[in-house]
């Protein structure tokens, strides 16, 4: 038995249309984010957030007791976790974002960033260089373990 065909009904207006005008209004309004965005998207609790704010790091807007994140609030917070990862204290970032809020095309502002990098990368080297030795001491003493296991373990055999 011969199925009918399925007609769509027409409508009046095309669906790629409405497709259209949503994605520019979307585009045409900043994204924003909403505290528990930020919280869920980067893995910390919602009271770093409010503390990073408290340390003049993140500058949410307000609707009444919401804070409102936009696209910088979210780049910043990427970079304070980056930046804690890698090293840095608030105390710096917070000079950084100083710094490129200031003038990011003035020559006094660039050389001081670049001190500031040179120290940092200075502090990563000597602490790579820690851990190298540590690392040695560590493989070493594992090594010292293990020969002495073994000999142990062959008295008792």
């Amino acid at each position: 038995m011969k199925r009918p065909a399925l007609r769509l009904r027409k409508l009046p207006v095309r669906l790629e249309h409405y497709i259209n005008v949503e994605f520019s209004m979307s585009k045409s309004k900043a994204q924003t984010f909403s505290i528990s965005d930020l919280s869920k998207e980067f893995d910390i609790t919602t009271r770093s957030i409010r503390f990073y704010e408290d340390q003049g790091l993140l500058a949410p807007t307000r609707k009444g007791q919401t804070r409102i994140y936009n696209q910088r609030d979210k780049v910043r917070l990427k970079l304070i976790l980056r930046g804690k990862r890698l090293g840095f204290s608030l105390a710096e970032t917070g000079r950084i974002f100083e710094l490129y809020d200031l003038d990011n095309t003035s020559a006094s502002q660039l050389k001081l960033m670049m001190d500031i990098i040179e120290q940092k990368k200075s502090d990563l080297h000597q602490q790579l260089d820690d851990i190298k030795v540590v690392l040695m001491e560590l493989t070493n003493l594992e090594e010292s373990c293990l020969t002495t296991l073994a000999t142990i373990e062959n008295k008792n055999t």
